[in-house]
């Protein structure tokens, strides 16, 4: 007799990870290659930085960043849509597709613009109190 994978109460594997987890990150890897695939200059530099599928596949959510203009970069992402989807459905085997949305990650500009504020603070704290002197240090 073969060896079943124990379930929690909610019938849900105890593997690690669930489905979606898994799936999320092949989109990730799929999307990505795929994007690089494509030569136009309005993707610029774009990365995949995660993609959320909800449990029914009714939805999947790519979130991307990059050195173009959010505009911009949403209009061609938007054309290449059937693309992609179609490759999602060669490589990923599965019986359903979700629809592609794209959304700006502002995780990336947000930790940017924290790191500026942290570099712009003074050793005391605050870049109004302005350098040291040798006395302070």
């Amino acid at each position: 007799m073969g060896r079943r994978a124990s379930r929690t109460r909610s019938g849900s594997p105890t593997r690690g990870f669930q489905r979606t987890d898994r799936l999320n990150e092949l989109l990730v890897r799929i999307l990505a290659e795929e994007l690089e695939r494509i030569d136009d200059e309005r993707l610029g530099f774009t990365t995949v930085t995660g993609v959320e599928t909800d449990q029914d596949l009714s939805i999947a959510r790519a979130y991307i960043t990059s050195d173009v203009p959010d505009d911009e970069l949403l209009e061609a992402l938007d054309e290449y849509r059937p693309r992609l989807h179609r490759v999602i459905g060669e490589r990923a085997r599965l019986r359903r597709i979700p629809p592609l949305t794209f959304i700006v990650d502002e995780t990336v500009r947000a930790a940017d613009r924290i790191e500026e504020i942290l570099r712009g603070l003074g050793p005391r704290g605050n870049p109004a109190d302005g350098p040291l002197d040798d006395a302070e240090k």
